[in-house]
């Protein structure tokens, strides 16, 4: 078994004295894990830094093997973002969530176009702490959907009205109009308007704590509550950095 791709590092852990296993997100294999020789020794080791555009070949005796890759640096973000914790803390919340929710092999398009636009971001130079944070929560929407668990936003559960969405249902993952939810209020999870309309709403610190708050609760629902006990502990440390933030 043998193929060839480009993909974005989520992690490189050290396999013995100089190796590591490579795990990525690739365009079209989806989220694939690899033994790299020598992976850990000074050739590679900086090749293999998580948000780094990786084009990689894999090839095993079986397709259920772990494989062996070798890989050709395409392209490092990463020179804007050292020195930076906050862009790190970020790249390491949004890696974790790919790792915890992307069943590996399943190719999921999409998810990578959306990590690859985050990564991206964190790259400009002209990026805001809260433009990371509603990107963040875009990629998740886009995860559940990817996994069967998508939410209705289009219109109101109760009435069917588009206008003033500004909650979401816990129980059914649809959306509630401001006057449908008004007498519910305080058991309904909040909706920012730049999700739910795509393309407009103000984008602040508060929308983008909300947004994550959102899809973070759908994802423990449905993810990780039963693989992994709950949400990764950089993506806590980033939601938490971002709330710090709406208080100053």
């Amino acid at each position: 078994m043998e193929w060839q791709d480009e993909g974005i590092v989520l992690s490189a852990t050290r396999l013995g004295e100089s190796d590591a296993v490579l795990e990525i997100m690739t365009k079209n294999h989806g989220r694939a894990r690899g033994f790299i020789k020598g992976g850990m020794g000074r050739r590679n080791k900086a090749n293999l830094q998580p948000g780094n555009f990786l084009s990689v070949n894999w090839r095993s005796r079986l397709e259920t093997n772990l494989g062996r890759f070798t890989v050709e640096l395409l392209h490092s973000p990463l020179g804007n973002m050292l020195g930076d914790g906050n862009r790190l803390a970020a790249l390491a919340a949004v890696t974790s969530v790919v790792v915890t929710t992307m069943t590996e092999r399943e190719p999921h398009l999409s998810v990578y176009e959306g990590l690859s636009a985050i990564v991206k971001l964190l790259e400009a130079s002209d990026s805001s702490l809260e433009g990371w944070g509603a990107a963040f929560s875009q990629l998740e929407l886009g995860i559940l959907q990817e996994l069967g668990y998508g939410l209705d936003l289009s219109e109101c559960a109760g009435t069917g009205s588009t206008e003033n969405l500004i909650y979401v249902s816990p129980k059914s993952g649809r959306a509630v109009s401001e006057e449908a939810g008004f007498l519910y209020r305080d058991k309904l999870l909040s909706l920012p308007a730049f999700l739910a309309s795509p393309g407009e709403g103000k984008i602040d610190m508060q929308a983008s704590v909300e947004a994550l708050r959102l899809t973070g609760y759908f994802l423990d629902r449905y993810v990780w509550a039963v693989r992994t006990g709950g949400q990764p502990a950089a993506r806590e440390r980033f939601l938490s950095s971002l709330q710090k933030h709406t208080l100053s």
